[in-house]
């Protein structure tokens, strides 16, 4: 059984730091691209960034782009490092994996096949 469970979230003031994780397992994702996005209340989730697992490579949106940053921290976890956070970025964040081994990162949610359950960021002014 595929899971994607996230962790890290919490309150922080705007311009602080917060580390999201999210730990795969129940498949390889040594070929996937692991996504991140969020949803902020009222508003249509959004691509955060992704990295593609095998090749490292990352895209982020231009929103969070020089504040975010996605690695692999081992075999089967990826984090999302969130520095200089706003208030705009308080959402619940989401951890996704694109199972196709293309390596290629879409933005669009319809391409990943895996999600975790959620983390909520919360960004006081």
């Amino acid at each position: 059984q595929v899971q994607l469970v996230e962790s890290g979230g919490g309150l922080v003031q705007a311009g602080g730091s917060l580390r999201l994780s999210c730990a795969a397992s129940g498949r390889t994702f040594s070929r996937a691209v692991m996504g991140w996005f969020r949803q902020a209340p009222g508003k249509e989730r959004e691509f955060v960034g992704a990295i593609s697992w095998s090749f490292g490579r990352t895209s982020y949106a231009d929103s969070v782009k020089g504040r975010f940053t996605i690695s692999r921290d081992n075999a089967n976890t990826v984090a999302l490092q969130m520095t200089s956070l706003k208030p705009e970025d308080t959402a619940v964040y989401y951890c996704a994996a694109d199972i196709s081994t293309t390596g290629i990162i879409y933005g669009l949610s319809s391409y990943y096949d895996y999600w975790g359950q959620g983390t909520q960021v919360t960004v006081s002014s």
